[in-house]
């Protein structure tokens, strides 16, 4: 499938506490649900490259709450996973309806709620490596490392809790008491500030970390659901926390776990070091919605 550019659509709607802004890119010619895109703490600009795969649809993005343009009217205030499924599901209900839902990282955590809460918005689900510690056999441990990130942030600022974050993120296999409890590298080491701005309210480190991490999603609620639920899992991020996340979600839904091409961001357009393989990822993508539609 060529890419064409479709210029996207801004809209905005009201929700507790925020004004959530996404995007449509309209196909008027589409007879398939819209296609949306999601992540968490990634925002609309993260899926620009995988949008541009699917022409023939129309397409979907949104930024999460505090992240990007829809920005908190307290953003020193957490995030739930389940506000986060009302925010999807108000946003399902502006663009007319059951969707068919791509969602990755904290994006899948807020899916899977989502779903769970509302199942009849979303027809099939790719929820693409939800970091859901809490599910993994080593969850005391993982829960701890993903806390002493949080600690850290609190403690020494931006540059510091997200070197944290780096380093326990792409960590792989079982996490151990002595992998959680290792000292936070320099921030230096992967070029982030080494200076405390004194700010406390990162999307990511402050807003979304804990909650997402340690969500236990509902399985008894998806189960019931009538949407085709597939979990996704990335080639390069074998053993790392939210690709094994996918397998315990899988295992626990009794389904298979579709490999994707590249990393946890292999979605990603671009040049830089996080670039992936956008279109093999959404070759894969198409090849999934296909098979489950």
């Amino acid at each position: 499938m060529t890419t064409t550019a479709i210029e996207p659509q801004t809209r905005t709607l009201d929700a507790p506490g925020v004004t959530l802004t996404y995007d449509v890119r309209p196909n008027q010619r589409s007879t398939e649900p819209p296609l949306f895109l999601i992540g968490s703490p990634m925002g609309a600009s993260g899926f620009g490259a995988l949008a541009s795969f699917f022409p023939d649809r129309t397409v979907v993005t949104y930024d999460p709450r505090g992240s990007e343009r829809s920005v908190k009217a307290d953003p020193s205030t957490p995030n739930t996973v389940e506000q986060q499924a009302e925010d999807l599901h108000r946003v399902i209900e502006a663009v007319g309806g059951r969707v068919d839902l791509f969602a990755s990282s904290g994006g899948a955590v807020n899916a899977l709620a989502l779903v769970a809460r509302h199942p009849d918005d979303v027809r099939i689900l790719v929820a693409h490596e939800p970091p859901v510690a809490s599910l993994l056999p080593d969850r005391e441990s993982a829960l701890a490392a993903i806390r002493a990130v949080g600690e850290t942030y609190q403690r020494s600022g931006f540059g510091a809790g997200m070197a944290a974050f780096i380093v326990h993120t792409g960590y792989q296999g079982p996490f151990t008491p002595e992998v959680a409890g290792q000292p936070a590298p320099d921030p230096a080491m992967f070029g982030l500030p080494t200076a405390d701005d004194g700010s406390r309210n990162d999307v990511l480190l402050s807003q979304n970390l804990i909650a997402t991490t340690h969500y236990e999603p509902d399985f008894d609620a998806l189960r019931a659901a009538p949407t085709r639920i597939v979990l996704g899992a990335g080639e390069e991020s074998a053993g790392q926390m939210a690709n094994r996340g996918a397998y315990a979600v899988a295992e626990r839904l009794d389904t298979q776990v579709v490999v994707f091409p590249s990393h946890h961001g292999g979605f990603v357009g671009g040049d830089g070091g996080w670039a992936g393989k956008p279109a093999e990822f959404a070759a894969t993508l198409r090849r999934v919605l296909a098979s489950a539609g």
